[in-house]
């Protein structure tokens, strides 16, 4: 596949005087199990050119790279950039619907932040209450330099939650589907039922139960 993360988009808010420019993405959204979490990063300043020329050839939409090449990343991405991250568990994603719940945790992450943002880029299309210029962007983890990395970010966060869920719940085997449905995990589900961290609003987790 053909590379396309840029930072076209940046270099033009950055020429327009914005000067934290913040991506924002989320991870889990589509587990049965887990916290649905979101990163947003914001590169410092001018070190948004310097960590591009750097990482530009391997920073990518991180569904696309490899656990090795995530955490290889990680501490690289973070010597350059502020983050936040914000996180919404699984009983509350029952209450309040997975939706509302990846608004929340995008809107928790960009609070954390320690700086405050001029813009939001984020991925998708999830609109956030926040007074904040922002770009939704669909396919923004795979387009934009600043998403891409926060996406990699939320990713290696969220797979080690998951493998310290997997020291408690190691019949669902979390350290290896990180809470995602896969066959040995829906497996599971029917012969144990669920644990408390796994999602009953989730028809496969339902199912389970009413089994």
């Amino acid at each position: 596949m053909e590379k396309k993360v840029e930072i076209r988009i940046e270099r033009k808010l950055l020429r327009k005087g914005k000067k934290f420019i913040a991506g924002v993405d989320e991870v889990g959204r589509g587990a049965l199990a887990g916290p649905v979490l979101a990163c947003a990063l914001i590169y410092h300043c001018q070190d948004i050119f310097q960590a591009w020329d750097l990482l530009q050839d391997e920073v990518d939409d991180s569904k696309l790279l490899s656990p090795q090449k995530r955490i290889y990343l990680f501490p690289r991405i973070k010597e350059f950039a502020w983050f936040g991250i914000g996180k919404i568990q699984s009983k509350i994603i029952d209450r309040i619907n997975i939706l509302e719940a990846t608004r929340r945790a995008m809107k928790e992450a960009v609070l954390s932040l320690p700086v405050k943002p001029d813009i939001l880029l984020i991925d998708g299309n999830v609109k956030l209450d926040l007074p904040i210029p922002q770009y939704q962007i669909i396919g923004g983890d795979r387009t934009s330099f600043v998403i891409s990395s926060a996406s990699i970010l939320a990713k290696v966060i969220r797979d080690r939650i998951m493998e310290r869920l997997h020291n408690f719940y190691s019949p669902y085997n979390f350290r290896r589907n990180k809470g995602y449905g896969t066959r040995e995990h829906l497996e599971s589900l029917s012969k144990y039922g669920p644990s408390p961290v796994h999602r009953l609003s989730f028809s496969p987790v339902r199912n389970a139960v009413e089994k």
